[in-house]
């Protein structure tokens, strides 16, 4: 009986220094404020939002919020903490389609504060790009009383303020979105670490691609997106200004009638007026004063006169067979269906 005693007794100390062995092993790794931070990277890395979120404990209304007891379907959020953040824009870029690629992951350095929270540093690649976040956690309890648990200090949430000109329609990552006002800053709140490739392609505008990258937790980034007419839209209003010059230089008077151009005399013509366009504006556009407006400022341009003149002081007669320098503007406008409308502008 003694025998079996100490026997049970040795298997339960080896048992109970395993047991101790595994926790310290676990806090020390998987349950430690890097191990902690690295399964909250793995979860972006995976583009597993939910469980992302859910490591962050950061509560979103919608799709990714429990729901609520008032029946709306979604937890109202906090305004303090992760709240606060969240308040402080739109969260159209937390889905899971705009997820950055997060590889490579490594710890960089770990830090005990002075007031026992602790700072981890990552180094990762995001979309191919090499980049680092450092992250603020604080002991938050236990797991089963004896597994660490751990909370971001600052969530891990980054505001990126963009500015879209000349639209409000950009891309991001793949998916499509519309900010909340032309040419005037829209916040959004975006998940740290993370990036996106921002442009614009659409019938008649484009935009250089931009990247914008949020690797600091509780900071802002801004970006400005400039979006521009784009060779098909030019080609077309080129394509229509020459066909209306061509059209005005049909008219048989010497002041075509709604046409930039024209050739006042103080002498009599004798033969009909002919017109044709020696030299057609070039098209440029710049943004117009109104939204979805496009302005092709004032540009020089000539015309070719051909008529037959009787001088009123001698009765000789002469041929005019000159060009005649003009300049021309036009406003261009969005119409439904991809349709343009140009306007020509006059001086003021």
């Amino acid at each position: 009986m003694r025998r079996e005693l100490v026997t049970w007794s040795v298997m339960l100390g080896l048992i109970m220094v395993a047991f101790v062995t595994t926790v310290v092993v676990l806090n020390s790794m998987l349950f430690s404020s890097d191990g902690f931070v690295r399964s909250y990277l793995g979860a972006l890395a995976r583009h597993d939002m939910a469980s992302a979120l859910t490591i962050a404990d950061i509560h979103l209304p919608g799709e990714y919020g429990a729901a609520s007891d008032d029946g709306s379907g979604a937890t109202p959020i906090d305004t303090t903490g992760a709240g606060s953040l969240l308040l402080a824009g739109s969260h159209d870029l937390l889905r899971p389609s705009s997820l950055s690629s997060l590889e490579d992951i490594a710890l960089v350095e770990k830090e005990t504060n002075a007031d026992g929270t602790e700072t981890v540093t990552f180094n990762f690649e995001l979309d191919g790009r090499s980049a680092q976040s450092t992250f603020t956690v604080a002991r938050a309890g236990t797991n089963f009383g004896v597994f660490a648990d751990w909370d971001f200090v600052t969530p891990p949430l980054t505001i990126v303020r963009l500015t879209v000109l000349n639209s409000q329609e950009f891309n991001a990552n793949g998916s499509d979105f519309v900010s909340s006002a032309q040419d005037a800053p829209s916040s959004y709140v975006v998940l740290t670490p993370s990036s996106f490739d921002i442009t614009h392609k659409s019938t008649f505008l484009k935009a250089e691609p931009i990247v914008v990258s949020a690797t600091e937790p509780g900071g802002t980034v801004r970006a400005r997106l400039d979006v521009v007419a784009n060779a098909a839209m030019i080609s077309q209003v080129q394509r229509e200004v020459d066909g209306y010059l061509d059209e005005c230089a049909t008219q048989v008077v010497l002041l075509p009638t709604g046409c930039p151009f024209g050739q006042p005399m103080s002498n009599r013509i004798v033969t009909t007026p002919e017109w044709s366009i020696a030299e057609y504006p070039p098209v440029s556009l710049s943004p117009g004063s109104e939204p979805s407006s496009w302005l092709m400022p004032a540009t020089d341009a000539a015309a070719h006169l051909r008529v037959d003149v009787r001088s009123i002081f001698d009765g000789s007669v002469s041929t005019f067979d000159k060009d005649v320098s003009f300049s021309a503007s036009y406003l261009v406008t969005f119409l439904p269906g991809d349709q343009l409308l140009i306007t020509e502008q006059y001086p003021e």
